[in-house]
């Protein structure tokens, strides 16, 4: 790996640690899914990748939870397996939400990002709560990118790939 490795995220595959075949750490990358979490990663072949990790903001389940923490931006990685190399490359994207009447609308941000993102938000709403009548947190949320990427990363590794995080360039 190279120098701007802290800035891409790019992690070498761990010496030691035999790398299992692309359809192994493919099956790894996808059973990372569960239906608490509020990302999933999924097949990436509309997009011309091979899996793509979001957050769920489109599931009816969790809309409601993104809608009412005001979430206006929605992050995602693209992933692409370089089997030559063993690695995984990724690239970030981020896209803009518009809220309406408590559903979601998406459309890529003006200012289009493409990149290596490392970002976290997070809030509460307190208000009066009906059933006590008492001020309290009705509601508290946080979102951070490395909620999704981490885990990615770490099944990679597990399975002898490499991440490499693209900035610039061909994914």
């Amino acid at each position: 790996m190279g120098m701007f490795d802290v800035f891409t995220g790019s992690k070498s595959a761990p010496k030691g640690v035999a790398r299992q075949p692309l359809p192994v750490v493919r099956q790894a990358l996808l059973s990372l899914n569960r239906r608490t979490a509020p990302w999933g990663v999924r097949d990436g072949s509309a997009e011309g990748v091979d899996l793509v990790a979001e957050w769920k903001i489109v599931d009816a389940r969790w809309y409601e939870v993104f809608g009412k923490a005001g979430l206006e931006k929605v992050f995602r990685i693209l992933m692409r397996f370089d089997d030559a190399a063993g690695e995984i490359r990724a690239v970030d994207q981020e896209w803009s939400v518009q809220w309406q009447a408590g559903v979601p609308r998406l459309s890529l941000a003006a200012g289009a990002f493409r990149g290596q993102k490392k970002e976290i938000s997070f809030g509460a709403v307190a208000a009066f709560r009906e059933e006590d009548r008492r001020l309290g947190v009705v509601y508290d949320y946080s979102f951070s990118t490395g909620e999704i990427k981490k885990p990615l990363q770490e099944a990679a590794l597990a399975n002898g790939w490499g991440w490499r995080g693209v900035a610039v360039g061909k994914l």
